[in-house]
């Protein structure tokens, strides 16, 4: 990164959420609280579905990867964030929290995407679904892995090519691809077409595998009987939920990033998974399931 002998900066600043001590501390005790039950709520997820054996479908099975991936994208950003609040320490170096950031952002939307395939599926062709082979999905989550890891490593890899020889200082509380290559001292419009394509070719495929999966699911439930109806809806909008919060108005606003980085993680528990009547049966039948949680999915 060292061009035209400038100095090469390898650590970068945030300014925070705040610089007011007060509004620090109370951050630090809502977004602490809400970190650790986002950790606990997931974690519960993840133990139920692995120890229940009628729990062993395709859909819980990636319901447990979805509760692992909001652990992990949450964990990226949310303990440095509580050490800049309560230790004024905010400095990083990028590289590692820019790969998994996005990493775990490219899995999480492959993941809903093949959500939203596996309840095509599970409505659509009731009588075959009982067959799918557990190796397929096992085989699918690996391949968003992998295309997850590919993604994170070319935009961090053009990221960090850049030179970095001027300030350093990133309005944010982490590290993403738009506010560090700002700070880059150089052009970065030929950098930042292949990094805005990369992003823009994942997210737009989805979105539109996810438009034609709901779309042919809402065609298909005319067919069914009102019951038929109503459990496929009460399905399928539980992971519509997830989905819109995942694919709402971007900003790079720090309020909006809070919402994707620290609540999102937390919702999707509640919203997907803790309001189904067999994970909160599993739960209750393994004492798995505190006071706290049995009186959140009833609201």
């Amino acid at each position: 990164m060292d061009v035209l002998n400038q100095t090469r900066v390898t650590q970068f600043v945030f300014l925070g959420l705040t610089d007011n001590w007060v509004q620090e501390i109370l951050f630090f005790m809502a977004f602490s609280a809400m970190y650790v039950l986002t950790l606990w709520g997931n974690i519960l997820i993840m133990v139920t579905i692995v120890f229940t054996p009628c729990l062993s479908t395709p859909m819980y099975f990636f319901l447990s990867n979805l509760s692992f991936i909001d652990i992990c994208h949450s964990s990226v950003t949310v303990p440095k964030m509580l050490e800049g609040l309560l230790f004024d320490r905010k400095t990083i170096s990028c590289i590692a929290q820019l790969f998994f950031l996005h990493l775990f952002a490219c899995a999480e939307i492959l993941l809903l995407t093949i959500m939203a395939y596996d309840r095509y599926v599970a409505i659509c062709a009731p009588l075959h679904y009982p067959n799918v082979n557990m190796r397929v999905c096992v085989q699918l989550v690996f391949v968003l892995w992998l295309v997850g890891t590919v993604h994170s490593l070319v935009q961090t890899f053009l990221t960090i090519r850049l030179p970095y020889c001027g300030p350093n200082v990133i309005d944010s509380y982490f590290c993403n691809v738009p506010p560090v290559i700002k700070l880059a001292c150089t052009d970065t419009c030929l950098t930042g077409i292949p990094i805005v394509s990369n992003r823009g070719t994942i997210s737009l495929s989805c979105f539109l595998a996810l438009v034609a999966s709901y779309t042919i699911i809402l065609f298909s439930l005319r067919k069914q009987s009102a019951e038929g109806r109503r459990k496929a809806l009460s399905t399928c909008l539980a992971h519509f939920m997830v989905v819109s919060l995942f694919f709402g108005p971007f900003s790079t606003d720090k309020l909006v990033s809070v919402f994707y980085t620290v609540v999102t993680p937390l919702l999707n528990p509640f919203i997907d998974t803790l309001r189904n009547e067999e994970i909160k049966s599993a739960m209750n039948m393994y004492s798995f399931m505190p006071d706290f949680f049995c009186s959140a999915c009833c609201f």
